[in-house]
């Protein structure tokens, strides 16, 4: 655990550079053609984002998280009083004038396909500096996932130089935001790098590897998410896989992923074994998938 002292005098474990989303989901009887028009069935609108998603999960199994994000001044308060209640500290968050927050609208067909459509909102147009953050140095663990690459590396270096360890978890966005000496930057200040199968094997087809094992000269650590198949992590003293919780029902597979990191996290600062850090990831996940968001 981390015994650096934070707000409230407690000390803080995991900070996450991610999004904050609104999520709005449109349930189709089935995706249309090209010139076709088809029915919304249903409509919600929920909290989402990468790093929101992460930082609940945490939250709930007693890690003490915070946020660096840019949302807009449109951002619905139910949704900031949630984070709030959860005991996230949002020093991180900025509320950016004139651009609206970012919003993903995700398309779900009655055969549970997904399509997404992502308005980056603030999230597309960082800052060239930022405000000051001396509250980093309250913080042990710095998580870099979804956002723009330099902006990203900046909090790199900045973490780095206070004192943090860092994990590189790129998520969708590796597929058109990093490119390969970004993603060589990222990998050298961290320690693990977290994807699914898709984003390992881009990362790795980056950098010119073929196996996750080939990126063990670049980062000590791979988790890998694999959906019904569990996870698995690589380390330059083995390879550790675990297989999955069953959901007892699937509301929703989005975000489990991110989950299965909070979950994973809840266990690394409790200093278990990477076996027992995966499990606490594919439990935390088939709860999210059942609809615990």
């Amino acid at each position: 655990m981390a015994t650096r002292t934070g707000i409230d005098g407690r000390a803080r474990d995991l900070l996450v550079s991610g999004h904050v989303n609104v999520d709005r989901f449109l349930r189709l009887p089935e995706f249309p053609p090209d010139d076709r028009t088809v029915p919304v069935e249903s409509h919600r609108v929920e909290l989402g984002g990468t790093a929101t998603n992460i930082v609940l999960t945490a939250s709930r199994y007693g890690v003490l998280s915070g946020l660096v994000a840019r949302v807009g001044p449109d951002f619905p308060g139910p949704f900031w009083e949630r984070l709030k209640r959860a005991h996230i500290d949002l020093r991180g968050v900025e509320r950016v004038t004139g651009l609206p927050t970012p919003t993903a609208y995700i398309l779900e067909d009655r055969r549970s396909r997904q399509r997404t459509l992502m308005d980056q909102g603030p999230m597309g147009h960082p800052p060239t500096r930022g405000p000051d953050r001396p509250w980093l140095s309250e913080y042990s663990w710095l998580h870099l996932t979804t956002g723009d690459p330099d902006f990203q590396l900046r909090l790199l270096a900045e973490g780095r130089r206070r004192g943090l360890r860092a994990a590189a978890d790129p998520a969708q966005e590796v597929f058109y935001r990093w490119d390969r000496g970004r993603l060589r930057a990222l990998l050298a200040g961290s320690e693990i790098l977290f994807g699914n199968r898709a984003e390992i094997a881009k990362v790795a087809s980056y950098l010119g590897v073929r196996r996750p094992e080939g990126l063990l000269a670049r980062v000590p650590m791979v988790v890998r998410t694999e959906g019904p198949d569990g996870a698995t992590s690589w380390d330059r003293g083995g390879t550790v896989h675990v297989p999955p919780v069953a959901p007892r029902r699937v509301r929703t597979e989005v975000g489990a992923g991110d989950s299965f990191r909070g979950g994973f996290y809840a266990a690394w600062f409790e200093g278990q074994e990477m076996r027992d850090c995966l499990r606490a990831g594919t439990r935390a996940a088939a709860r999210w998938l059942e609809g615990a968001r």
